[in-house]
């Protein structure tokens, strides 16, 4: 495990990789906070690719990661995070759509629940998920950053289209 730290507008990111993927994106005050004991060493050189495309991501750049990834979690997790990271960019789905798209409508809360538990925030987009209303719902990093990520990605994918 290594780990480094970035700037960003939503404030400094911590970025944790296993064996040279991206194993983890956190933020200031991320919950359920990630124990940093597991974090590994400091080595900035293992995380060029993700800092480079999160400027990109940043400045508009880009819209979607293309970066080997080891997120931990279950089986059911990872087929959350899998259907997450098909919601197109600038878009919201809900929990129900997630739940229909792995195969289980049913399993609407398990769902909110693997979500919440996403470690690749911004990479995997968890923010792109709103309740069945439209409203914003909970998000690691609390609300007004998830409220942030969707604002910039709308603004980013008009300005592309001006």
């Amino acid at each position: 495990m290594t780990h480094t730290t970035i700037d960003s507008p939503i404030g400094e990111l911590t970025l944790v990789a296993r064996d040279g993927a991206l194993s983890g994106v956190y933020m200031p005050e991320h919950r359920p906070a990630p124990d940093p004991a597991g974090f590994g060493d400091r080595d900035d050189a293992v995380f060029a690719d993700a800092v480079r495309q999160l400027d990109e991501y940043w400045s508009g750049e880009r819209e979607a990661f293309e970066l080997p990834l080891d997120p931990a979690g279950s089986a059911f997790q990872v087929r959350v995070w899998e259907a997450l990271r098909e919601i197109p960019y600038g878009e919201t789905r809900t929990y129900g759509w997630i739940a229909a798209r792995i195969g289980q409508p049913t399993a609407v809360r398990a769902v909110g629940l693997a979500n919440s538990r996403n470690p690749l925030s911004i990479v995997v987009p968890c923010h792109r998920v709103v309740g069945s209303t439209g409203a914003l719902t909970g998000y690691a990093g609390g609300v007004e950053r998830k409220r942030y990520l969707l604002d910039h990605e709308r603004r980013a994918r008009l300005d592309s289209v001006a």
